[in-house]
């Protein structure tokens, strides 16, 4: 009996013993949780409509009315494949495209409202390398990414409205910039980032409208490292 209660002990120990390594290994597999707003426009573009409407629009970004422009991101580092500077991120953005008053008024054939602002919602899986160097709080980093656009399409024409959420199509994404440690698990970044948008939506009376958007935006955030 006292081999049994000694050998029990010994497993038990061993168990603590084993739980702080255990517990690291776990934190190296979860993500790092960012969350950023900032100023996000986009550059004019073309729109075609299968229904024989073709024109320029300016877009107007709106960063800050509501609802704003803004930003979250989870990111896994691959330190436990060995891989420290490499990581895996799903990045999603609530970007937003509003057609100027000249497309309205002048451009357009009596369209009274075209946006994507609820938003031209935007989710990329991305590929992020940093440029860490031990003792160095300042870590700059580039990012790229493929992923999907799914605009709120909202247009009012002289044949009727629409207003709903739907899949546009592909959307690349480019990023860069730098992040700052102010402690062990918070830190700040400032970035660029890029974005091109496939969109090929429905609107009224069974037409099709299409359009590349281009937007681009220069982000504040924090982040939260496990």
């Amino acid at each position: 009996m006292r081999m049994k209660s000694v050998s029990a002990i010994s497993l038990v120990l061993a168990g603590l013993t084993a739980m702080p390594a255990a517990a690291e290994d776990l934190t190296t597999w979860l993500p790092t949780l960012s969350i950023y707003g900032g100023y996000q426009t986009a550059t004019n573009s073309k729109v075609k409509v299968s229904d024989g409407t073709h024109f320029n629009s300016d877009w107007e970004g709106g960063s800050f009315k509501s609802p704003p422009y803004w930003g979250a991101r989870a990111t896994w580092w691959l330190n436990g494949m060995g891989y420290d500077n490499w990581g895996v991120a799903l990045d999603y953005s609530h970007a937003k495209v509003i057609a100027s008053d000249d497309t309205l008024n002048n451009r357009t054939p009596g369209w009274s409202h075209f946006e994507f602002t609820d938003g031209l919602n935007l989710v990329t899986l991305n590929g992020i390398y940093r440029f860490q160097k031990p003792g160095q709080d300042w870590t700059p980093y580039l990012g790229a990414g493929l992923g999907i656009n799914v605009p709120h399409v909202e247009v009012i024409r002289p044949s009727g409205k629409t207003w709903d959420y739907q899949v546009g199509g592909v959307t690349g994404q480019l990023m860069g910039g730098i992040d700052y440690r102010f402690t062990e698990h918070i830190s700040g970044f400032t970035e660029i980032k890029l974005n091109y948008s496939r969109v090929d939506v429905d609107i009224d009376s069974g037409d099709k409208l299409k359009t590349n958007i281009f937007t681009g935006a220069i982000n504040v955030g924090l982040s939260y490292h496990f």
